[in-house]
């Protein structure tokens, strides 16, 4: 059973953006205009959120096999965006809004209008991570897949056939989740979830 005041569930998408962006700007009218906000850093935070609620609408098409977290937030005060559990797999979602920009992924990089990003290494670590807590709080292994949502993007090309992360623009996303071949039975999936959305399996990890 889940304490209430430990149930991730509850959480909404970009809520951890959201907190931040609270301590950035506190005048609650002036966060309202945050995207045409003067400081960069504010711009930036409020584009996140926004690129985080398109995700997190997505995710809500998915059937009623899925579970799905939003800002599921580690010791450290990072995140993780999105967490989708169903029958296909655990997928760690992170959401990446760069708005009007052309997205070319390659072998092992991401580049934003050509510019270089550490995007998937990051994605990579991530899952990684995700899936060591998962595993030892489940008692049985998990693998986790890493994934990034781009939202809003003017064009992504794919040049991996087989990239070690799925990045996907957010309207595709789940088509793509649910269309892969099964992998957890309904009692795995209840169980990772049970264990996922309890703030405590994070404390440490």
């Amino acid at each position: 059973m889940v304490l209430e005041s430990a149930d991730l569930a509850r959480n909404r998408p970009g809520d951890a953006v959201l907190r931040k962006l609270i301590e950035l700007e506190p005048n609650a009218v002036k966060r309202l205009f945050a995207r045409w906000s003067r400081n960069r850093d504010v711009r930036s935070w409020a584009s996140g959120l926004v690129g985080e609620r398109i995700t997190g609408r997505r995710l809500a098409k998915l059937g009623s096999q899925w579970k799905v977290l939003h800002a599921v937030q580690w010791a450290s005060g990072s995140d993780i965006d999105h967490l989708a559990v169903g029958p296909t797999g655990v997928f760690a979602i992170n959401s990446k809004r760069h708005k009007g920009k052309e997205i070319w992924y390659g072998d092992r990089a991401i580049t934003v209008n050509r510019v270089p990003t550490r995007h998937i290494a990051i994605s990579q670590g991530e899952a990684q991570r995700i899936a060591r807590v998962l595993t030892r709080h489940c008692g049985f292994s998990v693998a986790v897949k890493p994934v990034i949502a781009v939202v809003h993007v003017a064009k992504l090309t794919v040049k991996n056939a087989a990239p070690p992360v799925l990045v996907v623009e957010e309207v595709d996303l789940p088509r793509r989740l649910a269309g892969m071949s099964p992998v957890l039975s309904c009692d795995q999936v209840a169980r990772i979830y049970e264990v996922a959305r309890d703030a405590r399996t994070w404390a440490r990890g």
